[in-house]
């Protein structure tokens, strides 16, 4: 299975711990890289679970040389969408599985403060509609299955926007003033987004697709 933005690497890791399948995390940042290695180690399972550097929208992979693909709450910050999804399906052997879990908005609902640079941190701005998903992952060649809201989320979902908002501004170059201030704003685009969630313009799904083909090898 192929986790695309694994981050530090904890659902590839569950993922083989849990079922037995090897595992391969592909993430931009070599910083996170390098935490999701030691965890792999830690977990002893740094020789069925490994970890490349690279772009979403150019896998470092060849061509159908996975079972699976996994990428959870990433999609929405992938800047070139149709070319993200063509790569997932790309390295998908025919028959493999894509489970995609991920923000889903409805933009022209939304808050003016939420499409913003902020928005984009908190993983909101590049949201898109359960349909345009399915659109993006149907021009890429596969078969979505399944399309869920998933209930009971939203709470993770807002305490995800305000850890991304708060570690944006502790990161920023800024005076204790200027950080007080973007908390202040932090907070106020955590309660916008809590309202586009109760207005039904904000939400999290998961997605299933099928690469079309004989399963066996």
């Amino acid at each position: 299975m192929l986790d695309v933005a694994c981050g530090v690497g904890a659902s590839i890791i569950q993922v083989a711990r849990e079922t037995g399948a090897d595992g391969l995390g592909v993430d931009l940042s070599g910083e996170l890289l390098a935490k999701a290695r030691s965890a792999a180690a830690a977990g002893q399972l740094d020789g069925r679970v490994r970890f490349l550097e690279g772009d979403a929208e150019a896998l470092p992979l060849e061509d159908e040389t996975v079972d699976a693909v996994l990428s959870e709450c990433a999609f929405c910050t992938f800047p070139d969408k149709p070319t993200a999804a063509s790569e997932m399906a790309r390295v998908l052997r025919p028959g493999g599985r894509l489970a995609l879990a991920d923000v889903i908005a409805e933009p022209a609902r939304l808050p003016p403060e939420l499409v913003t640079v902020q928005g984009w941190v908190a993983c909101i701005a590049g949201a898109r509609p359960p349909d345009e998903l399915r659109a993006l992952l149907e021009d890429a060649g596969l078969h979505v299955e399944v399309i869920r809201p998933a209930d009971g989320a939203h709470a993770r979902l807002l305490d995800r926007v305000e850890a991304r908002l708060r570690l944006a501004g502790m990161l920023a170059d800024s005076t204790p003033e200027e950080l007080r201030g973007r908390a202040a704003r932090g907070l106020e685009l955590v309660a916008a987004a809590r309202e586009a969630i109760g207005a039904g313009a904000l939400g999290y799904a998961l997605l299933s697709a099928t690469k079309p083909g004989w399963a066996g090898r």
